[in-house]
Order: structure tokens, then sequence, then C-alpha cells
């Protein structure tokens, strides 16, 4: 006996081996497009074991267009097996082959009609459609299925899969909806796929009535205001998006959590008005609340980058200016508060010309005790730019050294450094300030190593033919002023350095200079002229790069004309590919197109 079940079993060891070789050759036959040899090893295995071999055989016969011989043959499957409905798609299939659409719509349709009610039984079904390609039908088996066990909320995660494979990007943004109804937690997963696949406002528009009129019916549901806040956001609707999280937090009586990390959120998209209204709504809740000083302090520091942005009126920096000083009679004139002395003293010194009361609050500021270190090397580091406002060269040098030697092999360092050179510069002692670049231009800072690099070169250029560096010496006076921002002596100085030194090399600078003076008086369109100038005459000049980063700037933020701005992003991109600008104007380039950037 043991005898005989063991040839049994060796038989049965053998058979499957066999079936094995053969199998892995007709996939070689296959992959190698010897189709017919393939064929004829799959009909050999189906023969002898009928049912395992089936789909192979058959999509062989497909391959080789025998398409009646694979359609006979799956007909007799699907006698024999009337329940199992994979044969009837694998048919419906043949049909669509044939080009026979009536036929297969016949049998796709009748298995929907005798879906089962059950609900494995229907994902199992669904698949099977999915397997063989079919993902219409598949959709619509989930569809009916709903239908038949009469609940709306089955099949939305599978459902969301086959609309995002077929591009169909409302209804796949419908059955998030359908998913957050009863999951808020998806609500991450479904901003990232929706903002995956939609493509401009036209989805976004639609997208939105669905999402209205589900606020309607789930009034209590929380994930689908903060869909809609989203939603807003990614139109730049700034205003309708805070309104919402302001109704929320009213509606739920909270310290203002949400509307303190959404007003970050618009201050790094530079929507300084709607931020400064969501951090006056969290402070009027009162001094009790956690976030009335972190509010009161965000407040400032977006008001003073609404200012340093060019984007501000002049009752802006008279209320800013009076907003510092209410912070500071509030809280006192301490190691907590510096930070605002320092930014009170700058907007004094740069925007509101008072110049000695800005000298005497940074005086202060740095003879507080407990002060954060870096905080006190830039409060020294800005007392020495209102000494050199306020015309005490010396004094200022002696604080950017200070700083300078505190801070050793630090960016700070550089900075002080850097301050130090632009000092030698304003006041003519172009060898000391070159030595002095020269070394910052290896600096770790990009930013501080390009100021560096670009004063540096201005100064070599235009030194090489003019040892003595009288046109420049008169061009750093007017340098001097546009930092002084006292713009109307510096367009009359620049005016005046052809006129005193004809043949000079500075076209170039005295052009990028006007541009600034332009800007700082917030005349846009005047500014282009200056910029556009050194693009068509001084293309591989020091300042080409920067003049088309500036009008694409401009053109963006401040002349309502993004696809200029565009245009001179890609110029920067294609024809300036080592310009220390290559990495921001491919940001903002991709920006421009509409592309989904990490953090949106």
């Amino acid at each position: 006996m043991k005898l005989f079940l063991s040839v049994i079993f060796l038989g049965c060891f053998l058979t499957a081996a066999a079936q094995s070789d053969d199998l892995l050759l007709a996939r070689q036959y296959a992959a190698s497009g010897e189709k017919d040899k393939a064929s004829q090893i799959y009909q050999k295995l189906f023969k002898q074991d009928n049912e395992a071999y089936f789909k192979a055989y058959c999509n062989s016969l497909v391959s080789l267009k025998k398409l009646d011989e694979a359609e006979n043959l799956t007909k007799k499957m699907a006698k024999k097996h009337p329940e199992n409905v994979d044969y009837a798609i694998t048919l419906g299939s043949i049909y669509t082959e044939k080009g026979d659409t009536p036929k297969a719509e016949t049998v796709y349709k009748e298995i929907l009609r005798n879906l089962p009610a059950d609900e494995a039984q229907i994902s199992t079904i669904a698949n099977q459609f999915y397997q063989a390609g079919n993902t219409e039908y598949t959709i619509k088996v989930f569809l009916q299925g709903r239908a038949i066990l009469h609940n709306e909320q089955l099949f939305s995660i599978p459902l969301v899969s086959m609309y995002r494979f077929r591009r169909e990007k409302l209804q796949m943004a419908a059955e998030y909806l359908n998913i957050l109804t009863a999951n808020p937690d998806y609500l991450y997963q479904a901003q990232n796929n929706i903002a995956s696949q939609f493509e401009g406002p036209v989805d976004y528009d639609s997208f939105r009535s669905l999402l209205l009129d589900k606020i309607q019916k789930n009034p209590q549901a929380i994930v689908f205001t903060q869909l809609l806040t989203w939603q807003y956001l990614q139109q730049k609707d700034y205003d309708l998006a805070l309104n919402q999280v302001i109704a929320l937090s009213k509606r739920q009586k909270d310290n203002g959590e949400q509307v303190f990390q959404l007003c970050q959120t618009f201050v790094g998209n530079e929507a300084y008005d709607t931020a400064i209204r969501g951090y006056d709504f969290i402070i009027t809740k009162g001094k009790e609340q956690e976030y009335y000083i972190p509010s009161r302090i965000e407040l400032l520091n977006t008001k003073n980058l609404k200012v340093t942005s060019g984007k501000y009126k002049q009752q802006d920096l008279t209320g800013l200016e009076k907003d510092y000083q209410d912070l500071l009679t509030e809280f006192g004139r301490n190691s907590n508060t510096a930070f605002a002395m320092q930014k009170l003293a700058r907007l004094q010194a740069f925007k509101l010309h008072k110049t000695i009361e800005a000298e005497k609050l940074l005086e202060q500021a740095v003879l507080i005790q407990g002060i954060r270190p870096n905080l006190l090397a830039d409060c020294k580091m800005d007392l020495g730019d209102v000494y050199l406002l306020n015309n005490q060269p010396w004094e200022a040098t002696l604080l950017y050294s200070q700083v300078e030697y505190a801070f050793p092999n630090t960016n700070i360092a550089q900075e002080a450094k850097y301050r130090n050179a632009r000092l030698a510069y304003f006041t003519g002692d172009f060898n000391y300030a070159k030595a002095q670049l020269f070394i910052l231009k290896a600096a770790t800072s990009q930013l501080i190593a390009n100021d560096a690099l670009n004063l540096s070169l201005l100064i070599t250029d235009n030194t090489a033919f003019d040892s003595t560096g009288n046109a420049l010496k008169m061009y750093a006076r007017a340098d001097f002023l546009i930092y002084k921002e006292q713009t109307d002596r510096a367009m009359i100085t620049l005016d005046s350095i052809n006129r005193v030194y004809p043949g000079n090399s500075l076209a170039d600078d005295i052009l990028m200079a006007k541009a600034r003076i332009f800007i700082q008086q917030k005349q846009y369109a005047d500014a282009i002229l200056p910029l556009q100038k050194i693009v068509d005459e001084h293309p591989t000049e020091l300042w080409a790069d920067d003049a088309i980063f500036m009008m694409a700037d401009l053109y963006a933020n401040h002349l309502n004309n993004n696809a200029k701005a565009q245009t001179l992003y890609q110029k920067i991109i294609t024809d300036y590919p080592s310009s220390l600008w290559i990495s921001e104007a491919r940001k903002k380039f991709r920006a421009l197109r509409g592309d989904q950037l990490p953090g949106s």
C-alpha cells in the first residue's frame, strides 16, 4: 500500500514538474514573439489540467486573433460554471476584441442585473472586471452594488482609485467627500490627490459647488469647512479662507490656534493684509488667551514684512510705529521685547527718517541684560548702520568690528565684515573694501557671497582704467543716498556722473541704481525702463541677470502681468544657467505655471 501511494505521489510530482517546465517554456516563447509555439504549449497544459490554464490558453488565442476559437472555448467554460462571472467577463472582452460592442454590453449588463446582494462578492466581481482591464464596468459594479445594498458609503476607497486612474477628477473628489463624512482622517490624503489631479480654476470651481452642497447637508462636519478653507487657499482666495476659519473659531469658541496657523500660511504667500486681519481677530479674544502674545508679536512682524516688501502706504508706517510703541509700553523694555526695539529703530531710521530717535533706542537695547547673543549682534550692527546715517562712520566701523570678532567663523561675522566693506565703499576707500570683499566671496551665506561678489566686481571694473576712481566715488555717494532713501538727491547725483566724468564705465550701474530708486518710490512701471535697457544694451554685464529677475518680480507682484513674469523667469533659466538667481527663478516659474509646490 505504501509503495502504491509513493508511486502515485511520485507521478503527481513529476507531472507538476513537467507542467512547470512547459509553462516556463511557453512564457519564453511568448516573450520572444513566437506566439504559435506558446499557444500550443498552453493548449497542451489546458487539456492536461482543464481549468487551471484556461486564462493563459484563451489569452494566447486572442493574441493570435483566433477569436472564434477563444469564444467557443469561453462559452463552454461559462456553461460548465455558470456561477463564475469571470468567464462571462472574458467572453465580453472577446466580443469587444471582435468589434461586437453590443454583444459585449449585453453580457456585462446581464452581470450587473444579477449582482448578488453581498458586499464581498460584489468586490470580487469588480476586481475581476479590473483584472480584465475594464475599469468602466469595475466602477459600474461598485455603483450598482451600492444601490443593491442601499449604502452610499460603500466602495468609496476603490472608487477613488478607479476615478483617479481614469482621470475623472470631479468623481474622484466626490468620492473623497463620501469618505470624509465618516473618516475625517483622510483629509490630508484627499487634499494631496485632489491637488495632483486638478488643473485650474474650472476644476476648483466645480469642486466648490460639490463641497458647499455637502456642507449644507452636514453643517456640523468640521472636516468640510477645513476642506473648503484649503480649496480657497489653492485658488489664493485668502480672505474667503480666513472668513471660513474665523467663523469656525467663533462656532467652536476655541483659542484661535487654527486662525494663527492659517495666518502663518498667509504670510508665507505674502498675503499680509489678510494675515493682519487674522492676528487682529485673535488679539480681540483677550489677553488671557494663550495666542494673545504670539499674535501681538506676529502682527508686528507681518506689518514689518509688508513695509519692507514695499507693499505699504504712508499711513502704514506711522501705524506700525505706534504698534511697536504700544507693545513696549505694555510689556516694558527688556530682554523679551528687545526684538521690538530693534525693529522699531530700523523703521524709524530707514522709513520715517527719525535717525536720532533710532540711535537712542538702539543704544538702550544693546545695554539690556540677558538679551540673546544673536539679537545683541543684530542690534549692534543696526546701531552701526544708524551711526553711518548720522555721519559717524568711525563709530559704525567700531561696532561692526566688535560683532565680527565676537562671532568668529559664523554668518553673523560675515555680515559684519560685509557691512564694514560697504562702509569703506561708501566713503571711497576702495582698496580696503576690495580686501574685505575678496574674503567674503567664499562666504557660507549665499546672499552675502552674492552681494560681496557684485560689489567687488563693481569696484574692480570701474577702477581698472581709472586709478583715481573719481567717477566711482561719485557713484558711491549716490549709492549711499539711495541707502539712506534720499532718492531725489541720489537721482541728481547719478545724472551728474556722465557730465562730470564723460566716458566712464558705469552705464549699466547707473541704470541699475535708477531702477532701485524708482522701486523705492513705488514707480514700478518706470523701473522697467532702465532694467530693460540693461538687458538690451549690457546683456553680458554684471547686472543683466539681476535686471531680468527684478523685472519678473515687478511684473508678478506690482504690474499684474504674470505671463510676462513667467517669460522672464524662463529667460534666466535658459540664458543665465550660472546665475545665483537660478534656483529662485525655477521656483517662481513653476509657481506661475501652476505646478503644485511642497507645502502649498
